[in-house]
């Protein structure tokens, strides 16, 4: 090699290994930093959010009943896409959000139902004060604060709880509300709730300038505020439930998003779920003082969903597969409550690709019998609950005999004492069972977990003929039977002989 090519290749040698720590460089800068992400919670409209802390947001899982969410303004207004949470079709940019990330001030806007008469509100750069929110501090274990009253926990909210910061306003401006009645009229309509925790919010908020909006703490990740009301009844929860999870769906968040209860009721064996499907959860009180979201949705009340709202309107939905629904959209059926049950199972750990088939463990059948019994609730529950079926133990007891002289196959009675057990095994207990029997109570609508080809069987006083169990497993798709009493005593016999067809059915 001469004097020349040697040079030239040291040269070429010289830039290869600058070009490689370049490299290395980059990528390892990208690998450190890419948590110094854009938002694109404001639709269109990138802002950079400073890091600060680690990412722990927990990641949205692949279900297979899950179907695409949209805002788009096609979707029927009474169709089933529209009860279940995809009608949230209009919308009104109180704050626009073009102009926030141009200025760095806040944005807001709301997102109307006309279906369900209810909106999803989300902002970003949104301050909360919790000494202007008047309730308990919340999250207290429920020994600690037995008798305290309902009104104590509900949250009473003064002028400028929340705050906006909006681009130009001084600080000695006067105070002004960011909504008006009208507007609050119009998306956040008060409708048959007595006291509509959501609207007192949005009509705290108020709009000031850059040197009054201040924060103590900033929460980086995407935050929904929840209000809730019958917190300790698995019912009303549930629907608490879905309907944050519509709003993180609708809202289009990346990833699950991060709780904060503004309530200050006590903690319950239920937040096990919340913790499940969410990030993380926080009460508004456990906040030292001011603290500011990067982006918060608003949760609307758990009444304002199909699950509540259909005991009182006829929603004429039968539940589909998501493939089927896929290939021929319906607007009379859905998969949103078996995308739901599987969101569920999946927080928990359980696989989502279950059938019938797949639950019998060597010819053996789980039948889960979901009983009632007393627990202390809330703070202002004596222990005791009421029955819904007077005999319920002498109809275990028989139904226990049945199982252990079954023929045709083995068949496993499971004892669904569900006040005593943690959240998680009464959703493995429901996953397991090809039949689900129960008196009507709060405890059946776990069916909304329930695998498909999973079997209802609910038994029902004279006093409490009201469809809540029967429409869940309508709009799952689920086969359903109840046996219609007269009064609270159920006949042995009858209630065999129902299973025994049942069963029969499933091919044992």
């Amino acid at each position: 090699m001469n004097k020349k090519h040697a040079t030239l290749f040291k040269i070429l040698l010289a830039l290869f290994a600058l070009n490689s720590i370049t490299l290395y460089l980059y990528f390892s800068s990208s690998h450190h930093h890419h948590d110094n992400r854009r938002d694109t919670t404001a639709e269109g409209f990138p802002a950079i959010i400073p890091h600060r802390g680690p990412h722990l947001s927990k990641p949205w899982p692949i279900i297979p009943s899950y179907l695409p969410w949209s805002l788009t303004s096609n979707v029927p207004s009474k169709s089933c896409e529209a009860y279940f949470g995809n009608g949230f079709t209009k919308s009104a940019d109180v704050l626009p959000a073009k102009a926030a990330v141009r200025s760095g001030s806040s944005w807001f806007r709301c997102h109307y139902s006309w279906t369900l008469r209810s909106s999803i509100c989300e902002g970003g750069k949104i301050r909360m004060d919790p000494g202007k929110i008047k309730m308990s501090r919340g999250g207290e274990k429920l020994e600690d604060v037995i008798g305290r009253t309902e009104d104590e926990e509900i949250p009473e909210f003064e002028d400028g709880a929340f705050k906006v910061e909006a681009e130009g306003r001084g600080s000695r401006s006067k105070t002004k509300k960011l909504v008006g009645e009208e507007f609050l009229n119009e998306f956040l309509p008060v409708g048959n709730v007595m006291k509509h925790t959501m609207r007192e919010l949005v009509r705290s908020i108020v709009v000031v300038g850059e040197t009054d909006f201040t924060c103590q703490e900033w929460v980086e990740e995407p935050t929904l505020l929840i209000t809730r009301f019958e917190y300790a009844n698995l019912f009303h929860t549930v629907t608490d439930w879905y309907s944050a999870y519509v709003s993180s769906r609708v809202t289009g968040l990346p990833n699950r998003p991060h709780l904060v209860f503004v309530d200050g009721h006590c903690e319950t064996q239920l937040e096990e779920t919340w913790k499940a499907l969410f990030s993380s959860l926080r009460y508004a009180k456990n906040f030292s003082g001011p603290v500011c979201f990067r982006h918060a949705v608003l949760s609307p009340l758990g009444y304002e969903t199909a699950l509540f709202k259909g005991l009182s309107e006829d929603i004429d939905c039968q539940g589909a597969s998501a493939h089927d629904l896929w290939q021929s959209p319906d607007d009379k059926k859905t998969a949103r409550l078996s995308e739901f049950g599987e969101m569920i199972r999946d927080a928990f750990g359980f696989p989502v690709n279950r059938h019938h088939s797949d639950k019998t463990v060597s010819g053996h059948y789980n039948i889960l019998f979901v009983r009632r019994e007393d627990y202390l609730a809330h703070p202002r529950h004596r222990g005791k609950v009421e029955s819904r079926l007077s005999n319920e133990q002498e109809v275990f007891d028989s139904l226990q005999k049945w199982a252990s002289d079954h023929q045709e196959c083995k068949v496993n009675l499971v004892n669904g004492l569900f006040a005593h057990m943690s959240m998680k095994e009464q959703v493995r207990a429901i996953q397991d069972a090809s039949v689900i029997i129960g008196a009507h109570g709060a405890g059946l609508t776990h069916i909304v977990s329930a695998t498909p080809n999973t079997v209802i069987l609910e038994i029902i006083s004279s006093f409490f003929r009201r469809p809540h169990f029967q429409l869940i497993a309508q709009w799952k798709g689920l086969e359903y039977h109840a046996i219609n009493l007269d009064g609270s005593y159920a006949n042995p016999g009858v209630v065999i002989d129902r299973l025994n067809k049942i069963m029969r059915s499933l091919g044992c």
